[in-house]
């Protein structure tokens, strides 16, 4: 399958976060021209790049901004994600409302669209964030019938946030705190895999209204995760198990934090299993071979 979007005019809400970044750096060596919609654009973030990219400010919670960003698009892009609230911002108001006016306003130029959720998302979690996900993919189904949604699982990469700090706590740590026994399944994948299954999706109208899983190409468990990057490393640390209560009590303190390192959405989520699940379409309909972490250790250090 070959998806290709090239010439198209795309608007990429959240252009500038970890994953938004790739996906505007494959577009455009798609040939695409890329609309880069953000709340604070920075301007020395694509300096490597030619004339094809335009940020311009936009927020998702913003209708009038939103229309801005839209015009002339034939293509977008909803990377937008909200991980920690605060006073101003709620996962509802950025997951729920946002994404359903994104989705609203593209239907009605005609601009296919690509909204980015997650695995996992699920009307009924206890956790804030994975519920308003769930919320925002039905509002965007019913927005605009023909989007395209994608669920990818923890992403991995170059200066991410996840594998980054596993493999400086393995590194520094004698002893590695686990969520609970460690047992918890994750399907890590590496963020310009996901990259690419949007610019797949964008070039492929038959693809249009279908939800994809995407997750790497094994499932570890928490402890054996550690294990592969202390290996990595050629180095022997200690396991310890730390019961989810306690992680719970942690993360009611680190709420007092301006930039809490911890919070209680982050416990729910790894309390729960995080794979591909049956029903929906995955990286083998799209003919993408994921990477693996193995593969990558070795470029991150």
């Amino acid at each position: 399958m070959s998806g290709n979007p090239s010439g198209n005019r795309v608007t990429v809400f959240g252009g500038t976060g970890y994953l938004g970044r790739c996906v505007v750096h494959h577009l455009v060596q798609k040939g695409c021209r890329v609309r880069v919609a953000v709340r604070h654009p920075k301007t020395n973030l694509f300096q490597d790049m030619d004339d094809t990219i335009q940020q311009i400010q936009a927020d998702v919670t913003d209708v009038k901004s939103i229309n801005r960003a839209l015009q002339g698009a034939d293509r977008v892009v909803n990377t937008v994600g909200l991980y920690v609230e605060t006073s101003t911002t709620s996962f509802p108001a950025v997951h729920v409302i946002g994404a359903r006016e994104v989705a609203v306003q593209s239907a009605e130029i005609g601009a296919c669209l690509v909204h980015i959720s997650g695995i996992g998302a699920d009307l009924g979690s206890e956790s804030r964030y994975v519920a308003a996900r769930a919320a925002g993919e039905q509002a965007v189904r019913d927005a605009a019938p023909n989007a395209v949604i994608l669920r990818p699982s923890v992403l991995f990469g170059p200066n991410d946030a996840f594998l980054s700090t596993l493999l400086k706590l393995a590194r520094f740590m004698p002893v590695v705190p686990l969520f609970g026994n460690g047992t918890t399944r994750l399907q890590p994948v590496y963020v310009a895999d996901v990259a690419e299954a949007v610019v797949r999706v964008l070039g492929n109208a038959r693809l249009q209204g279908r939800t994809y899983e995407l997750g790497g190409p094994r499932i570890y468990t928490y402890r054996e995760l550690l294990k592969t990057i202390v290996t990595h490393l050629k180095q022997r640390r200690l396991f310890l198990p730390v019961p989810f209560l306690i992680w719970k009590v942690l993360a009611v303190g680190s709420a007092l934090l301006p930039n809490p390192p911890l919070t209680r959405d982050q416990i729910i989520l790894m309390s729960d299993d995080n794979v591909v699940g049956p029903g929906h379409g995955t990286f083998r309909e799209l003919d993408i071979n994921p990477r693996t972490i193995e593969d990558t250790l070795s470029r991150m250090g």
